[in-house]
């Protein structure tokens, strides 16, 4: 059977596997999967679902999302956005209306560099297309070849 391309993830569950002193049967047992189908994921010959995935970080007291990024699942700005709200949401020192405040915040500022963002990759796409328009020769007149 082929390998997946899964970025990584079987090395990266492996590793957390053993760090955590688990053996693969244990974490198959505690993330609530079989055994061969976890040795498969390791192995990177199966993609697991989300929800897999989620299963098997929350035996392993790791971060979902970073095993999703791991399976191509999310990208790394998704996954850091969604531990910046977590971190938010989950701050006991600050009340519900501040959290919210918070978020609303950190949403304003980031469509703001979004857009900026955008506007500057349109000013360089404008560049580079007058550019070339520069660096191409100019069109040969007609020579008069009557005399």
């Amino acid at each position: 059977m082929a390998s997946l391309n899964v970025g990584n993830l079987g090395d990266y569950l492996r590793e957390q596997r053993r760090s955590a002193q688990l053996s693969l049967r244990q974490l198959a047992e505690a993330a609530g999967v079989s055994n061969p189908y976890l040795s498969q994921i390791e192995r990177g010959l199966r993609k697991p679902s989300a929800e897999v995935l989620q299963q098997v970080a929350k035996a392993l007291r790791i971060s979902a999302e970073t095993l999703y990024v791991r399976a191509g699942i999310l990208d790394e700005q998704e996954r850091d956005e969604l531990e910046t709200r977590a971190v938010i949401l989950a701050d006991p020192s600050i009340n519900e209306r501040q959290k919210q405040v918070l978020l609303q915040i950190y949403d304003s500022f980031r469509k703001e560099n979004a857009a900026e963002q955008q506007a500057q990759q349109a000013q360089q796409v404008e560049q580079q297309a007058q550019q070339q328009a520069a660096d191409r020769p100019a069109p040969a007149q007609p020579t008069d070849t009557q005399h």
